[in-house]
């Protein structure tokens, strides 16, 4: 989806379910986004949200970051890389979500599927931005900002 801001940059990104299923709860994602990118006043981004299953996960995660076991989200940001080139277009990466591990984690945490797949994506969007969560100051930054998007967009757990 592109959407034009009211200065005429552009937001553009797509949601691809990789999977056999058809996910009811990707249909509010858009409006999520649109969001979430004006709320942190985003100008001229690209970026996929992927969902997968379990295996298509786990075999990311071994590869990319030698953890052998399949998880909820993996974000590849290219503005991380070594070779990354500053554009008009700022070319984001790539959001993996598991299908199978939002589910079991929306089951844990007592909410809907529609809110661990929205927190996942917008946990995964900041990731692309680079925010982290390895140090306590960090964690807490980037959890507030999650916490702050979802509440204003009214996904409450």
């Amino acid at each position: 989806m592109s959407v034009r801001n009211g200065d005429g940059s552009m937001n553009s990104y797509e949601i691809i379910n990789n999977t056999e299923e058809k996910i009811d709860e990707l249909e509010d994602l858009n409006g999520l986004l649109e969001y979430a990118l004006n709320y942190l006043q985003l100008e001229n981004v690209l970026f996929n949200v992927i969902i997968v299953d379990n295996e298509t996960i786990h075999k990311l995660n071994r590869e990319y970051r030698g953890v052998d076991r399949p998880t909820d989200v993996i974000s590849f940001a290219l503005e991380d890389d070594d070779t990354f080139v500053p554009t008009e277009v700022r070319v984001l990466g790539d959001i993996y979500i598991s299908i199978e591990k939002a589910r079991s984690q929306a089951e844990s945490y007592g909410h809907s599927l529609k809110r661990e797949i929205s927190f996942l994506t917008i946990h995964g969007l900041l990731h692309l931005l680079g925010y982290d969560h390895m140090e306590e100051e960090e964690e807490k930054e980037m959890f507030s900002l999650q916490e702050l998007i979802l509440d204003g967009y009214g996904i409450k757990r």
